[in-house]
């Protein structure tokens, strides 16, 4: 694909790591717009299904943004969105990332999933069976980019068409770079004109130029982002270093990732969407605790442990932990006029609920599938909704059942989660209160519901 004559290049990242601003971006920075006088607007607000843009990124735990009271990373782009939004503070997701991304599609759990191997999805009916599908019904043009993790791409060029997106744009998980010269797949075919670019650009031109062609509506855009993981580890050769001689460190990542939102907002505010564009931005897992920065032929170089400052306490990545830092992700929404700027909800939901949530808001409220989730659709059309009775984070090996209050781990380990979130304790059996009792019964209970892993 050529670059859009409106959209040739965009915002330039840090340090002038990547490519100049052009005249486009000139535009955006000039063009400033008053989110109040755009709230003030939202009761012309068009009745039609709104436009859905879904933004997952990669490795990134509350303590890493600023409206959840990080301070180790500026985020103001962020910030910004949760300022014109809604902040959700008990949103989860698996504490790994492919278990997220089949969730997420399919809008039910890993393991009713057949739990399918690390990074594929079940073939056959499943994939008929997905997000952008159900949106499709209801009329959507849809388009992804950034990170698959569903298939191996280069075995099977056409998987994310058979899941239900018009148009893709992806880099090849395990195949080649997400960063600097990545190895893009679009549409099933390599582009070759990407050899000089900075992954994070194309993804976002891609997406922007999508919704120009479609901006009559409704579309829905996902943007599952490359931004903060670390470059893949089993590249030979490794992944090329960026114009500084080295990898982003994560603090670069952060800066990279709020810009990138940043520009995607700017470009939908440019194309006069705001007002009928719901942006969803959540995470997949909690904040890595590795990354590295450079390699040294076939040896790569981490940077020390990734920590961040949160509430006054240092906290090191808890990627892959079943605590609350490694599941319970940020998640920011913003629709003018639904969704009440710097409100707070503390609705316990997960990943599963998003298909039938975004399906509902574009008019499919019943689906001719089982999923696991739950609709909190009227959080935004009427104000409210329920919280689930439970959630039930997974790995391949690992299930746990979150409630409110408590949360087993299929080990046996119960834990009042009412408790320090920085010190998470279990509970032994032998100890058990009737309280105690009770809710691991209940919770064992649920946890039998699922094949074992």
């Amino acid at each position: 694909m050529t670059d859009h004559d409106s959209f040739d290049r965009l915002i330039p990242m840090p340090e002038r790591r990547f490519h100049r601003v052009t005249w486009f971006c000139l535009g955006l920075c000039l063009s400033f717009y008053n989110p109040f006088s755009a709230q003030a607007q939202s009761p012309q607000q068009s009745s039609k299904p709104p436009n859905i843009v879904l933004i997952l990124a990669d490795d990134v735990g509350r303590e890493a943004l600023g409206c959840y009271g990080g301070t180790s990373y500026p985020t103001p782009r962020l910030d910004q969105l949760a300022s014109e939004g809604m902040r959700l503070t008990h949103f989860f997701a698996a504490p790994v990332c492919h278990p997220t991304r089949v969730a997420l599609i399919s809008g039910r759990y890993l393991h009713h999933m057949q739990n399918p191997k690390w990074g594929y999805y079940p073939k056959g009916e499943a994939e008929t069976q997905t997000l952008p599908h159900a949106l499709r019904r209801a009329g959507y043009a849809t388009a992804a980019a950034g990170k698959w993790h569903l298939a191996m791409l280069k075995d099977d060029h056409h998987h994310p068409s058979r899941m239900g997106w018009d148009e893709h744009c992806f880099f090849g998980w395990h195949e080649g770079p997400r960063y600097w010269k990545p190895l893009l797949w679009q549409n099933g075919a390599i582009r070759e004109d990407v050899t000089d670019r900075f992954g994070p650009d194309v993804y976002v031109e891609f997406l922007l130029d999508f919704m120009q062609r479609h901006k009559e509506g409704p579309f829905f855009a996902y943007y599952p982002m490359a931004l903060s993981h670390a470059v893949s580890d089993d590249l030979n050769p490794h992944p090329p270093h960026g114009p500084h001689g080295g990898y982003m460190s994560y603090a670069e990542m952060m800066q990279a990732l709020d810009q990138h939102v940043g520009q995607l907002l700017d470009g939908i505010d440019q194309l006069g969407l705001r007002e009928n564009t719901l942006i969803f931005f959540t995470s997949d897992n909690g904040t890595t605790p590795k990354n590295f920065i450079r390699h040294e032929g076939r040896r790569l170089i981490r940077e020390p442990t990734v920590t961040s400052t949160i509430q006054g306490q240092m906290l090191e990545g808890q990627k892959g932990q079943f605590n609350d830092w490694g599941t319970r992700v940020p998640t920011l929404v913003r629709w003018p006029g639904k969704v009440a700027p710097g409100s707070t909800n503390d609705l316990l939901a997960d990943i599963t609920d998003l298909l039938p949530t975004l399906a509902t808001l574009a008019g499919q409220s019943t689906l001719p599938h089982a999923v696991d989730g739950h609709s909190f659709a009227t959080l935004f059309t009427e104000g409210t909704a329920a919280s689930r009775p439970w959630i039930a984070p997974q790995t391949r090996s690992q299930i746990a059942i979150r409630t409110r209050h408590w949360k087993l781990l299929d080990d046996g380990q119960l834990f009042d989660m009412r408790g320090d979130p920085f010190h998470e304790i279990a509970i032994p059996a032998a100890k058990d209160t009737p309280e105690t009792a009770a809710a691991r019964k209940k919770l064992t209970a649920l946890l039998a519901g699922f094949p074992k892993p």
